[in-house]
C-alpha cells in the first residue's frame, strides 16, 4: 500500500479533489432546484442527462485519445467541466442545467479514462490490485466528503458553484504536473448484448436494472430530501449516508462473494434492499429511519456492480472477460439513463415516497429473476469462481478491464496452487504405499 501511495499520491490527490467536486455538484443541483421550485419530473430529466453524457463519453473518448493524446484530452475535458460548474450558477434554468449536465457527464467519462489509464500505467503487476482498491477508496471518500461541503455555503447563492469550479481546477495541477503521458490503453470491443444474455442472463438483466437503481439513488436522493422539507444540513447527511453505505459494505460483501454462491448473495442483497425501500416509503417522516434506510440502500446497491461482474466472469473464458466487462458497462449506463426520468415523473405525480417504491421494485425484480435463474442453471463450485475485484459504478472500461485482468491472474494463481497441492498429496500417497509395501516385505 505504501508503494502505491508513493508512486501515485499526486494522481490520488487529484482524483480526491475531482470527486469532491463531482460529489457536491449533483447534490447542489438537487437542493438548488428545490429552492427554485423546479418540480421533480423536470429535475429527473436534468439528473438523467449526466448518465447520457457519461455513456456517450465512454464511446468517443478512445477516439479522441488516439488523435490527440491523454494530456490534451484531460486538459480539454477538465476545462469544460470547470466552465460548466460555474455556469450552473449563472444560468439557473432546467434547460441550461440539462445541457451542462450532459457536458459534465461526457467530460467526466473522459477524465476517468485518463486517470485510470495513468493509475494502471504507474502500477506494477505486484501492486495493481492494491492500486485498484486504493483508487476505489479515494473515489468513494471524495463522494462522501463532497456531500458535507454543501454546508460551507448558501445553496441559494453563487459561492458553492465557485467552490465547485475551484476544486475541479485545482485537481488538475497535481495530476498534470507529476504524471508522465500514459500509453494508450487499448480497450477491447464490448461484447454485444445478445452474447452477454446468452453467456449470463442474470448478470445482463441485473446490470441493466442496477443502472436504474444507481442513477435514482445517487441522483434523485437530494431531490427527494428537499421535497421532504429537509434542511440543507439534513440533506447533506442523508445523501452522505447513501455513499457511506457503499464505502463501508463494499469489501465485506466482496469477502462473502468469494466464499459462497454468488447468486444467493445477489438475491440476499436485493431482497434486503427491496425491504429497506418499502420501509423508507412507509416511514418517510422519521429522519433517523431514513438515515438507516439510506445506509442500507447504498450498502446493498454499490457492491452489486462488482458482484455482478464477478458472477458473469464465472461463466466466461478468460479471453472473454475484458469484452464482457465493456458490454456490462454499456448495459449499466443504458439502464441509468432512464432511472431519474421515471423516478422524477412518479414522484411528481404520485408523491415523494415513490423514490423508495421504484428502487424497491427494481431491487425486487433482480431478486425474483435471480430465484428463477437458480432453477435454470446449476451452481458453480465456489472453488471455481473467479475472484471478485472492487469496481465502482463510476468506473470506465479501462478500470473494468484492469479488474478483469487481475481476476484472471488471481484465478490462474489459484489454479496453479491447487495443482501443486494435488501433486503433493499424490506424491505423499505414493510414498505411503511404497513404505507400506516395504514393511510388508520385511515381515515376510
Amino acid at each position: 500500500m505504501l508503494v502505491v501511495l508513493k508512486n501515485s499520491w499526486a494522481l490520488l490527490l487529484g482524483m480526491l479533489l475531482l470527486m469532491l467536486g463531482n460529489g457536491l455538484q449533483g447534490t447542489l443541483l438537487g437542493v438548488r432546484g428545490g429552492l427554485e421550485s423546479i418540480d421533480s419530473a423536470t429535475l429527473g430529466y436534468v439528473m438523467s442527462a449526466y448518465f447520457v453524457g457519461f455513456l456517450v463519453g465512454s464511446q468517443i473518448t478512445p477516439v479522441l485519445l488516439q488523435r490527440v493524446g491523454h494530456v490534451r484530452v484531460f486538459a480539454a475535458f477538465g476545462s469544460l467541466v470547470s466552465a460548466a460548474f460555474i455556469l450552473y450558477g449563472a444560468f439557473v434554468h432546467p434547460a441550461a442545467w440539462l445541457v451542462l449536465r450532459l457536458i459534465v457527464g461526457l467530460c467526466f467519462s473522459g477524465l476517468y479514462v485518463v486517470a485510470e489509464s495513468w493509475m494502471n500505467h504507474s502500477a506494477t503487476n505486484e501492486t495493481r490490485g492494491q492500486a485498484l482498491s486504493t483508487y476505489m477508496v479515494v473515489q468513494m471518500l471524495g463522494m462522501v466528503l463532497g456531500q458535507l461541503l454543501l454546508n460551507v455555503g448558501d445553496p441559494g447563492g453563487y459561492d458553492l458553484f465557485v467552490l465547485l469550479t475551484v476544486l475541479v481546477s485545482v485537481s488538475f495541477a497535481p495530476i498534470l504536473l507529476s504524471s508522465s503521458p500514459a500509453p494508450m490503453h487499448e480497450t477491447s470491443t464490448p461484447m454485444n448484448v445478445k452474447s452477454l444474455v446468452v453467456a449470463s442472463p442474470l448478470a445482463s438483466v441485473s446490470m441493466f436494472l442496477l443502472g436504474g437503481i444507481y442513477s435514482i439513488l445517487f441522483a434523485m436522493a437530494p431531490v427527494y430530501a428537499v421535497s421532504q422539507g429537509f434542511s440543507v444540513a439534513s440533506v447533506s447527511v442523508f445523501v452522505t449516508m447513501v455513499f457511506m453505505g457503499g464505502l463501508v459494505f463494499q469489501f465485506p460483501i466482496g469477502w462473502f462473494s468469494d466464499r459462497m454462491d454468488r447468486r444467493q448473495l445477489i438475491i440476499a442483497l436485493t431482497a434486503i434492499g427491496a425491504f429497506a425501500g418499502i420501509f423508507g416509503s412507509l416511514f418517510g417522516n422519521s429522519f433517523i429511519v431514513l438515515l438507516a434506510i439510506a445506509l442500507i440502500l447504498g450498502g446493498t446497491s454499490t457492491p452489486l456492480y462488482s458482484l455482478i461482474v464477478a458472477y458473469a466472469n464465472d461463466y466466461l473464458e478468460p479471453e472473454q472477460m475484458s469484452a464482457a466487462s465493456g458490454g456490462l458497462l454499456f448495459l449499466n449506463g443504458s439502464g441509468a439513463m432512464g432511472g431519474p426520468i421515471v423516478a422524477g415523473y412518479l414522484m411528481s405525480r404520485f408523491g415523494n415516497h415513490w423514490f423508495f417504491v421504484i428502487i424497491s421494485t427494481l431491487m425486487l425484480s433482480i431478486c425474483v429473476y435471480g430465484l428463477y435463474r437458480m432453477t435454470q442453471r446449476s451452481t458453480i463450485d465456489v472453488d471455481d469462481q473467479a475472484p471478485m475485484m472492487p469496481i465502482s459504478v463510476r468506473s470506465t472500461a479501462v478500470l473494468t478491464e484492469v479488474a478483469a485482468e487481475i481476476a484472471i491472474e488471481q484465478a490462474e494463481e489459484l489454479a496453479i496452487e491447487a495443482e501443486e497441492e494435488a501433486e503433493e498429496i499424490y506424491e505423499r500417497k505414493d510414498f505411503g504405499d511404497d513404505e507400506k509395501d516395504g514393511t510388508d516385505e520385511s515381515l515376510k
